[in-house]
C-alpha cells in the first residue's frame, strides 16, 4: 500500500475550502503527492507536464464542466478518475460512469469513506503482484509497470481499464476468470450491465497482444463462462 501511496493524485474543484479539505485529508492518510486545480485549464496543464496516477474531478467547474474535462484528460491520460457528485444529482453519476470514471463520490462525505474509495482505485488499477511485473506472449512484452506492450519494437499503451484487466487474468493464467469476476474487478461492486463494455474491452486487448487478434492464441472466450489468458513457459 505504500507505494501506492506514492501515486501522484489532482484533485480539481473550484471550492478553495473543499479543495484544501481534501488535499489534507489525503495528506494525514499518507498520500504526499497531491496538485490542486481550481479549473479545467490548469487542470490540464498540470496533466501535460506530471504523471498523474488519479483524478478526483468536480462536477460543476467555473470554465466547463468535470465531463468534458474528463474527455480532454482522456486524450493525455488512462488514470483512473473519481468524480465528486453534489447529492440528490443521479444523473451525474449515470453520466460519469457511462464515460467510463472508476468511482463517484457525493458530497458532502465522510473523510473515511474518500480514502477508502481512493484506495479501492489504487489498489483496483495499481495493485501489481510484486512476484511478476512484466511477462511474454509470443514475442510481445507485457509490462505492467509502465502499462504497456512492446509490440515489434514498438510501445502500445494499455488503457486503465485494459490493464485492470489484463491483470486479472494474468493473476489467473491458464485458468478460466468468469466475466464477472472480470467486471468486478474493472468496475467494482455495481458492475451489472457492462457485460458489452467487457467484450469491447477484450477484443481491443487482443488487438494490442495476440499476432492474430481475429484468431486468437492467448486470451481465449470459454463460452458462457467468460475468459482464459493462456500463458506457456515464460
Amino acid at each position: 500500500m505504500n507505494e501506492l501511496k506514492n501515486k501522484k493524485i489532482l484533485i480539481v474543484d473550484d471550492e478553495k475550502e473543499l479543495l484544501n479539505m481534501l488535499s489534507d485529508i489525503l495528506y494525514k492518510n499518507g498520500f504526499y503527492n497531491i496538485y490542486t486545480a481550481p479549473d479545467c485549464k490548469s487542470a490540464v496543464e498540470i496533466a501535460q507536464n506530471r504523471l498523474i496516477s488519479l483524478y478526483l474531478l468536480d462536477v460543476n467547474l467555473p470554465d466547463g464542466d468535470g465531463f468534458s474535462l474528463f474527455e480532454r484528460l482522456r486524450k493525455i491520460s488512462t488514470a483512473p478518475v473519481i468524480f465528486l457528485t453534489a447529492r440528490g444529482e443521479g444523473g451525474d453519476r449515470i453520466k460519469g460512469l457511462g464515460l467510463g470514471a472508476d468511482d463517484y463520490i457525493v458530497k458532502p462525505f465522510l473523510a473515511d469513506e474518500l480514502i477508502l474509495r481512493v484506495g479501492a482505485v489504487l489498489k483496483r488499477v495499481y495493485g501489481i503482484a510484486e512476484t511478476k511485473k512484466r511477462f511474454n506472449l509470443s514475442g510481445n512484452t507485457i509490462d505492467f509497470e509502465t502499462a504497456s506492450v512492446n509490440k515489434n519494437g514498438k510501445e502500445v499503451p494499455l488503457t486503465a481499464k485494459e490493464y485492470i484487466l489484463l491483470k486479472k487474468l494474468y493473476e489467473n493464467k491458464n485458468k478460466i476468470v468468469t466475466s464477472d469476476a472480470l467486471c468486478m474487478a474493472a468496475w467494482g461492486e455495481e458492475y451489472y450491465g457492462y457485460e458489452n463494455t467487457l467484450m469491447v474491452h477484450i477484443r481491443r486487448l487482443r488487438q494490442k497482444i495476440e499476432l492474430e487478434p481475429s484468431k486468437p492464441s492467448h486470451l481465449i472466450t470459454v463460452k458462457g463462462l467468460g475468459y482464459k489468458l493462456v500463458v506457456h513457459d515464460e
